[in-house]
């Protein structure tokens, strides 16, 4: 909760924000890293937070390094399999509360890191100056990211092919793993086409060795909607990715119609990015928003 002095300090506070980046999934905070090195060579404050589970707490599984056993993969457990929203919420809390005592904060998520975005501005509003959606699932009518999977805005999604290299059974790991090192090489076509757009090739063998094998299977499932006298008086904006090919635009346009119609005196402002699901981040245009949101 948010305390009395938090919210007072909040509103007298006009010290330059600090930016808090939260990744998405199977990924960590090195999503971030060219997008911070330019912020801060314009002097913008910024970190990026390791969701618990990934970055320096990832877990590899032995049988996911070469030679790979996928047989073993398939079934070596997890930590993952225990870590929940709940999780992810008091990390970036935590964040949130440590960077506060600098100045207000922007708190941005990629992809399914919008998820963490919206419980977090549900749990503390009155300590985040804006909240920001990069190409990111934000629920407002529908529960959460499954939902959204099956509605018409999703029809044109390729997530089915980063999905067709998944190795074992969800429901029984507790986790979505996924092998990014196969040697099959529609695993490397299929992220390229879902994730990476106009990538070179060298650009999807690097994006290929710096996502994770685990995900919580969880996450995609926890209530994730944002609500209107918490989430919903906070500034907010929205990233389009207009070459996505893993949320559609139709479905990042579903996720600020549904946003505005819920919280009409407190409209998105949205902007518009020509670029793939994975950025990348640190192109001019995405460092020109954060930058102007920063300086406001």
């Amino acid at each position: 909760m948010t305390t009395s002095h938090e919210a007072a300090s909040t509103v007298a506070d006009r010290r330059p924000p600090t930016l808090v980046f939260v990744h998405g999934t199977n990924s960590s905070s090195a999503w971030a890293s060219g997008l911070i090195r330019e912020l801060t060579l314009r002097g913008h404050r910024s970190v990026a937070v390791d969701l618990p589970g990934h970055g320096n707490e990832a877990f590899i599984p032995r049988a996911y390094q070469a030679p790979q056993d996928l047989e073993a993969l398939a079934t070596e457990p997890s930590p993952l399999a225990k870590i929940t929203i709940d999780d992810y919420v008091e990390r970036v809390v935590e964040v949130v509360r440590r960077a506060r005592r600098h100045g207000p904060v922007i708190l941005a998520g990629i992809s399914q890191g919008g998820v963490t975005v919206s419980r977090v501005g549900n749990a503390i509003p009155d300590l985040l100056e804006r909240v920001v959606y990069v190409a990111a699932y934000c629920c407002v009518d529908l529960p959460n990211m499954v939902a959204y999977l099956s509605t018409p805005e999703n029809s044109e999604s390729l997530l089915p092919l980063v999905e067709a290299v998944k190795v074992g059974d969800p429901a029984v790991l507790g986790v979505s793993r996924l092998n990014w090192r196969s040697a099959d090489p529609s695993v490397f076509h299929a992220v390229k086409q879902c994730l990476a757009g106009d990538f070179t090739n060298e650009e999807v063998n690097r994006l290929l060795n710096l996502l994770e094998p685990d995900e919580s299977a969880t996450i995609p499932l926890a209530e994730a909607r944002g609500e209107a006298h918490t989430w919903g008086r906070i500034p907010r904006t929205y990233v389009r990715f207009t070459r996505d090919r893993l949320i559609p635009v139709a479905l990042q346009d579903r996720f600020i119609y549904e946003a505005d119609r819920l919280t009409p005196h407190n409209l998105t402002d949205v902007r518009s990015v020509a670029a793939p699901h994975v950025g990348p981040f640190d192109r001019p245009e995405v460092v020109d928003i954060f930058a102007e949101l920063a300086g406001r």
